[in-house]
């Protein structure tokens, strides 16, 4: 029993790979992180294309599941670019694509009573996101806006449809005025950071975190919300969690998400948590006892924990 007399979360197995798992035919739908896990954003992980084949091959429903801000479309055109089959899934679901459809339709009551002004933070390097069909007005003036749209965490949104630069800390700026009107916050991207070619880029999960300390409301469209697992099972057409298993490099996102949805995992150490996990490469095997460590730090389980995506 763990201190206080609860008793401890059911130890993890370890695993070199995903063969055994994938050929017992136990899980009917598969939901895979992309960056991290699949791919860093600029290359697949050695092993990982050929590994994501043979998980399909064994009759698999896979569907890619992503704290991207960007539209599911988007988020297939990116793995086909990097090598990966697509035809092999049976779709993808990202916080982005919740975000869209959830303002497009606004048959949801909390996203019902949210007017159409937004101050609009999203990407500048990366490309700024697209609010193509949604009806909204973006403005410069916190005083103007009915909430706050976060896609990204590089520039702020202009009403032209173009973007302007901003660092970090002159978009928690504007957090702290919007906060003092306490207009709600929608986050497209619920990440803290992201894995981009072995360097950790902050993403906008870090903003709405931020905007929470002081105080201000925050809809989390994606991982570890239910909101996007539900999705993915409803896209895989399966109706029993005990029939999912996850694939994730987070333990907030990916695990603690599949934990709430009552679905089995694979803790990937070797994306985000890599460092905190002593990792230098790859192929580095975790210590067992920094990762159940880590596994309490973060009150995120993984049923299994492997390296890397490999079969």
């Amino acid at each position: 029993m763990a201190p206080g007399g609860s008793i401890r979360a059911p130890a993890f197995e370890t695993l070199s790979g995903l063969r055994s798992l994938a050929e017992s035919g136990r899980f009917k739908a598969w939901f895979l992180d992309q960056f991290g896990v699949l791919h860093d954003g600029k290359k697949p992980y050695p092993n990982a294309i050929s590994t994501f084949e043979k998980i399909a091959s064994h009759g698999a429903k896979i569907v890619i599941i992503s704290n991207s801000s960007r539209r599911a479309s988007t988020t297939i055109e990116k793995m086909k670019s990097l090598g990966f089959d697509p035809s092999l899934i049976v779709g993808a679901i990202t916080s982005g694509e919740l975000t869209h459809q959830y303002l497009q339709r606004r048959d949801d009551s909390w996203f019902a009573a949210l007017g159409l002004s937004c101050i609009h933070m999203t990407w500048s390097d990366r490309g700024a996101i697209s609010l193509e069909g949604l009806d909204l007005q973006v403005v410069r003036n916190v005083e103007d806006a009915d909430f706050v749209l976060a896609h990204g965490t590089e520039a702020l949104g202009l009403p032209s449809g173009d973007s302007i630069s901003m660092s970090l800390d002159d978009l928690e700026q504007i957090l702290k005025q919007c906060a003092e009107r306490k207009i709600p916050m929608v986050v497209a991207n619920p990440d803290y950071v992201t894995v981009e070619a072995r360097a950790l880029r902050v993403m906008p999960g870090t903003l709405a975190a931020k905007y929470e300390k002081l105080g201000g409301e925050v809809k989390w469209m994606g991982k570890p919300d239910k909101v996007i697992y539900r999705s993915a099972m409803t896209m895989a057409g399966v109706d029993d969690a005990c029939d999912c298993i996850a694939v994730g490099d987070s333990l907030h996102h990916d695990i603690k998400g599949a934990n709430k949805s009552g679905i089995l995992s694979a803790f990937i150490t070797g994306g985000i948590h890599a460092t905190e996990l002593g990792l230098g490469s790859l192929e580095d095997v975790a210590d067992t006892n920094d990762v159940e460590a880590l596994a309490d730090k973060y009150d995120a389980h993984p049923s299994y924990v492997m390296p890397a995506f490999t079969w």
